[in-house]
């Protein structure tokens, strides 16, 4: 019997679809996980406490977004050094699809500018998956405050420096900037009081405890109400819910923007196919009605986006805060 010696080219050819069977099946696990899933519960992390925009808009989305993955889809808040403690866990949590991220933009794009010593990189450690909605902020003021516009506001500030406080929910939250814009381009001066989210900022100034703040939209139905006053709008563009309230630009500082996108954010690692997904139905949500009724109730617009296109406007805002972070001198806490 004669031994059959196969010729250079049928060994190549035999190599080459090892190699590729060997490739593919490498890939296998990951393709048929991201197909699989989501198999179990899915948990969105907010970095903030309940009842602020961050809540609302989490649940405004993960209500229909369980019906469209067609597993239960829990908020879980974790609130706390500016959002960091929840974005820290939502970085080191597996990258298998099944822990998300809700958050303002402030963590990506100002949080790394205010602390220094963050035991994550949200640049690295986190991935895009879909903005949610664009937030603005309203200058509201308790109705005691002797000032009903802008324009009295500014002189009233003036003749009192230091004696007037405000809330933000947090050092480097989008409001706090507001409040550190708004005095840097009036020359005044009032004293920041911080707290762990928009909700019991807008508490103590229901209360009388502070004396004005930046709302991100949780203290409208007050506004309404006349249980506070709305001066301006922090945005370049004024609010269809207020459409005779004047913005910041419009009434004399020009260029006033602090307007920030809150989204979802993944694990780095997590598989492409799992973040098309979720990108896909998060955009499907943010076109129904209901979603943008409850979103516009905030005072906000929903900001469909793609991944990258998300990605990118985190560092769009990375450096339009970052030289009012460093004239201001802002830290965390």
């Amino acid at each position: 019997m004669h031994s059959r010696i196969s010729s250079p080219t049928q060994s190549f050819a035999l190599i080459t679809a090892t190699l590729v069977a060997a490739v593919l099946g490498a890939a296998a696990p990951s393709t048929s996980m991201a197909q699989a899933w989501p198999a179990k519960p899915v948990k969105v992390i907010v970095n903030f406490p309940p009842g602020g925009a961050a809540d609302q808009i989490a649940r405004a989305v993960t209500v229909p977004l369980q019906e469209a993955l067609g597993q239960p889809v829990v908020v879980d808040n974790r609130a706390g050094a500016g959002g960091n403690i929840g974005g820290e866990l939502a970085a080191k949590s597996p990258p298998d699809g099944y822990t998300l991220l809700l958050t303002s933009g402030g963590l990506v794009s100002i949080n790394p500018a205010i602390y220094p010593k963050m035991s994550f990189d949200p640049a690295k450690d986190l991935m895009p998956v879909a903005a949610a909605a664009r937030v603005l902020v309203f200058l509201e003021v308790k109705p005691t405050l002797p000032v009903k516009d802008v324009k009295e506001f500014i002189a009233y500030a003036r003749a009192n420096p230091g004696k007037l406080t405000y809330g933000s929910p947090g050092n480097g939250s989008s409001p706090h900037l507001a409040g550190e814009m708004f005095q840097d381009m009036t020359q005044t001066f009032s004293v920041h009081v911080p707290y762990r989210g928009a909700a019991p900022a807008m508490q103590d100034l229901l209360g009388g405890q502070v004396d004005f703040m930046f709302d991100p939209g949780i203290g409208l139905n007050h506004v309404r109400a006349g249980k506070l006053r709305l001066l301006a709008i922090g945005s370049p563009k004024r609010s269809p819910l207020f459409p005779d309230v004047p913005t910041l630009g419009e009434a004399g500082l020009k260029g006033f923007d602090a307007n920030t996108v809150f989204g979802f954010y993944a694990p780095a690692g997590t598989p492409p196919a799992i973040v098309a997904r979720l990108n896909t139905e998060i955009n499907k949500i943010l076109a129904t009605q209901a979603v943008k009724d409850r979103i516009a109730g905030l005072g906000g617009e929903v900001a469909p986006m793609t991944p990258a296109e998300f990605g990118a406007k985190a560092h769009e805002d990375t450096a339009r805060f970052g030289k009012l972070i460093k004239d201001r001198r802002i830290v965390g806490d």
